[in-house]
């Protein structure tokens, strides 16, 4: 099922940034630059959105403000993200209620991996698609061409930081730390668990639709 997030960005660089990636990980995301007009909106429907992703440095009104109105007629998960990561304000933050707080600058695939959590924490299903594929995080399963494939712990982290990295360039050790493997953990062990998601996802590695071989770096999603 496609998760609704709701943008409150006033950077529009910053929003495309945030949208774009989102979009591309299988979530439906509506951008606004103008808080008021976002609250409009949200309130006309507070249950059309599973999260909300907040700027406090916003036009019109301060971002604060803003989390305060949501928190008043909505329960739905607020993430706070910010340039203002000071601890003060982290924990104003915290004390009106927000769900987690992200300073800038920081890395798309670290608000996914928030949003996701946010999610976990607030009991929605973990479920997304993804090109192809239908990703259920918390049963760690996929589903492929109508089929459902059970993924261990590593080969869903190394297939979710594929996906998220898709048509990027990966080495080994960028897998071997995006699966929490011990950091002297073999090149040859990371080849096998690639092994194994190739043929649990039906990808023929001399002709691969998903995953492909980059001799002597390491891998690059291109489904």
């Amino acid at each position: 099922m496609t998760k609704h997030i709701l943008l409150i960005e006033d950077d529009l660089q910053m929003q495309r940034l945030i949208s774009d990636y989102l979009n591309d990980f299988g979530y439906t995301t509506r951008a606004f630059e103008n808080p008021k007009e976002a609250l409009e909106h949200f309130c006309d429907d507070p249950k059309a959105y599973d999260v909300i992703i907040l700027d406090l440095m916003l036009p019109h009104m301060d971002g604060f403000d803003v989390c305060k109105k949501i928190k008043a007629c909505s329960n739905t998960p607020v993430i706070i993200s910010s340039a203002r990561g000071d601890i003060g304000n982290k924990i104003h933050g915290y004390e009106l209620g927000v769900d987690d707080y992200l300073a800038k600058p920081y890395e798309p695939r670290e608000l996914v991996l928030r949003i996701e959590a946010v999610l976990r924490r607030t009991g929605h299903t973990e479920q997304f698609q993804s090109g192809d594929f239908t990703i259920d995080t918390s049963a760690r399963e996929i589903t492929v061409d109508g089929f459902t494939v059970a993924l261990t712990k590593i080969e869903m982290d190394i297939f979710l930081y594929l996906i998220q990295n898709r048509g990027h360039a990966l080495s080994r050790e960028q897998l071997i730390g995006a699966a929490s493997l011990p950091p002297d953990t073999k090149n040859r062990t990371i080849d096998m668990h690639i092994s194994n998601l190739r043929h649990k996802i039906g990808d023929d590695p001399k002709n691969p639709k998903y995953i492909r071989s980059l001799w002597g770096i390491g891998y690059k999603f291109i489904g």
